[in-house]
């Protein structure tokens, strides 16, 4: 009997003849019939902000048609990464960005977090040193309001002290403009002897983005192009791998942007830039390679993958289209989403991090910041930096991401969806140029109703709960203590700043400084190519920021207005109903309370008793959530000893004709000031309760932010 038993296990054998391999068409048949009459497009497939629908299932007939499958690792169109080794054999930079406006708190930060694992800086300005204004010129709100405060050569030199140039990249973002940025930047390596060609990073100005988001440019397009040009040019024959031309996509990002819309934002806004540098005389080779692209990285894993990987396709395509022919380095960076952030149950923006730190690194990034998780409760402190920076290096060192090539490559569902996003956001693309460009698309409200949609589509879904802002809009914790954010006192540092800059003028050579302005001013006049080293030594002789932009925009023409593209976070409107719940707590000394008349058995009422509970949770009510009662007069007598002002009736639909009236009846008797909700929208019942007194009805898909917010009007009068 065993030998007969092994003999059969020893035949060769079709498994296929027993268990049938079915086919997408046989799926689905079986899918509909479990469906039960519900329509599978309703049920399984997935509808985007983007306008793309997500299958439940993805097949090898979805490929068909895909021009980039074909594609190699470091060729073509460098969808599979930009080198044939990917990270293999260059991982990506772990660039933290820094909020300080202190040159020496900044400094101890990057000192610090170099030492334990990151590789790289993003350094960024206050609003006052992106305009080109000294501190004590500007208005008190603009210094040291989101970066760091530098007025010259000095502070400069503070905030980068013991930095290691031949060893880690620094990015700058400048702003609209990176001309004085490089003078400082310029004098510093000089002064230290520090060979030019070992620099990498960038020197980054974007002013479309810089337009969108401030909704002005001090100066014209034209003059602003024209400084740009002259960085571009110089940093081409002087620093090699320094970066000049950035495209912040992650602006649109922050700002509620879909994958499709950022992306064909960025590509387009490069596309303009590329044109008027070509007018002005540089050359596609002088170009091309000197952009980078900035990206925000959300939450939805997928999409943001193949929203990277599609980035590699259209700007590929776009220099090809503009002729160049040589090797196309993407330089791409990304940064985890700040729109998605939230200020409540802040520790969950750790969780977010890390998704949207893995889609980065899956797309091919060559850098990322991981924003530390109280980024918009304050300034990060050691400890968010430091579980924001092992972020990646987990991801390196334990997950090892960096030993793998392309690990999305050929999946049906990411190369599809990379497919997808990368004809949408051309098509879009398409859609701009013909409406005149990115910056006419701007002027003339374009691309400020296309994002518009968008987050009135996200709000809309978050206020329903459609969309989960885990720990915000649903699994509250009720118990959450309040994290309290380290604030800069503006008005103190302001100070501090003026001060220290009205004794640094009167510290130098003034004679010599007056004669190195004026030749800088005659320079300029001339157009002349030495413009960069007399600016250099112009900022080592004491010229501040502010006195040489003076100089350089004495005739920049007129300013550019737009409406502006406010930067926001999602979850605001929900913090929002909270904060309105904490100061109405305040007021009248306790926590607003519903009560949950919960009736009958618990297998009656528990379902919609717990929905209840978290329901009012989200506004930071005290939820009362007693044992069932047996009938309304227990109920009743329950809520006025709680004196609670709102109570929800938590029960079945077919019970609700009985008890409510009896509920509600009972609660007229005894002379209550109660609003009462009911669990549930049992539609044939909705009138005959209003008619008894219901206040409201809630339920999955309901407005969550509108009842609540209704409610605590009805508390806070």
């Amino acid at each position: 009997m065993q030998e007969n038993n092994v003999e059969k296990l020893n035949v060769n054998q079709d498994l296929t003849l027993d268990f049938p391999v079915p086919t997408f068409e046989e799926w689905k048949d079986q899918v509909v019939k479990d469906l039960k009459g519900v329509p599978y497009e309703k049920k399984l497939i997935t509808k985007t902000y983007e306008g793309i629908d997500l299958n439940p299932i993805y097949v090898k007939q979805d490929l068909e048609g895909i021009e980039h499958l074909e594609n190699t690792p470091g060729f073509i169109s460098y969808v599979r990464g930009g080198t044939a080794s990917g990270y293999v054999s260059n991982g990506w930079n772990i660039a933290q960005s820094y909020s300080y406006a202190d040159a020496e708190e900044f400094n101890n930060a990057i000192i610090n977090d170099l030492k334990r694992g990151q590789n790289a800086v993003y350094m960024k300005f206050d609003s006052a040193t992106d305009l080109g204004l000294d501190s004590d010129y500007a208005a008190p709100d603009k210094v040291g309001d989101k970066g760091l405060s530098i007025s010259a050569i000095q502070s400069f030199k503070r905030a980068l002290k013991d930095y290691n140039f031949a060893q880690n990249p620094i990015f700058i973002e400048t702003g609209f403009s990176s001309l004085s940025i490089l003078f400082l930047l310029n004098g510093l390596l000089e002064e230290n002897k520090i060979d030019k060609k070992l620099l990498k990073g960038s020197l980054e100005a974007d002013p479309i983005s810089y337009l969108a988001v401030n909704g002005e440019l001090p100066i014209s397009f034209d003059s602003i192009l024209e400084e740009q040009k002259t960085v571009t040019e110089w940093c081409f024959n002087n620093l090699p791998n320094v970066k000049t031309l950035a495209v912040n996509g992650k602006e649109y990002h922050n700002a509620g942007a879909n994958a499709v819309q950022e992306l064909a934002f960025a590509v387009s806004s490069a596309v303009e830039i590329i044109n008027y540098l070509l007018e002005k005389g540089l050359k596609i080779n002088q170009i091309t390679n000197q952009f980078k692209f900035n990206y925000g990285v959300g939450t939805f894993y997928f999409m943001e993958v193949a929203k990277l990987r599609a980035h590699k396709i259209i700007w590929t395509k776009i220099l090809n289209e503009f002729g160049y022919t040589g090797e196309i380095e993407h330089n791409l960076h990304a940064e985890t989403s700040k729109y998605f952030e939230t200020v409540f149950d802040p520790y969950v923006n750790m969780l977010r991090t890390t998704t949207e730190a893995f889609s980065a690194v899956i797309g091919g990034v060559n850098s990322l910041t991981t924003n530390p998780f109280d980024n918009s409760i304050g300034l990060p402190n050691d400890f968010s930096r430091r579980i924001a920076r092992n972020t990646q290096l987990i991801l390196d060192e334990e997950s090892n991401l960096s030993r793998i090539i392309d690990p999305a490559g050929g999946s049906f569902y990411v190369e599809k969806l990379t497919d997808q996003v990368a004809k949408e956001a051309w098509k879009l693309f398409q859609e701009i140029e013909n409406n005149g460009g990115m910056l006419k698309s701007l002027q003339n409200g374009f691309v400020q109703n296309q994002i518009q949609k968008v987050v009135d589509e996200r709000k809309k879904n978050l206020a329903k709960r459609k969309d989960v802002l885990v720990g915000t809009n649903m699994y509250v914790n009720p118990k959450e203590e309040i994290l309290k954010g380290n604030k800069i006192n503006k008005e103190e540092f302001f100070k501090k700043r003026s001060e220290y800059l009205q004794k640094y003028r009167t510290s130098g050579n003034n004679e010599k400084h007056s004669n190195i302005i004026n030749k800088l001013n005659d320079l300029l006049k001339e157009n002349s190519k030495e413009i960069v080293e007399v600016g250099t030594k112009a900022v080592l002789e004491g010229a501040t920021i502010g006195e040489i932009t003076k100089v350089l925009r004495s005739s920049a023409g007129e300013k550019i207005a737009v409406e502006k593209i406010p930067q926001s976070r999602l979850s605001q409107i929900f913090e929002d109903l909270r904060n309105k719940s904490i100061s109405i707590s305040k007021n009248i000394g306790e926590k607003p309370k519903v009560f949950l008349m919960n009736m009958g058995s618990v297998k009656q009422h528990k379902g919609r008793a717990d929905f209840s509970r978290g329901f009012f949770e989200v506004a930071s009510f005290d939820v009362v959530y007693p044992n069932g009662f047996e009938n309304a007069e227990s109920a009743v007598n329950a809520l006025k000893e709680s004196n609670s002002k709102a109570a929800v009736i938590c029960s079945t639909d077919d019970t609700y004709p009985v008890l409510v009236p009896q509920i509600m009846e009972k609660i007229k008797s005894e002379n209550l000031n109660v609003k009462v909700v009911l669990a549930g929208y049992p539609k044939e019942q909705i009138e005959e309760h209003k008619k008894n007194g219901i206040h409201d009805f809630i339920y999955l898909g309901c407005d969550v932010l509108q009842v609540l917010d209704k409610m605590l009007n009805e508390y806070k009068n």
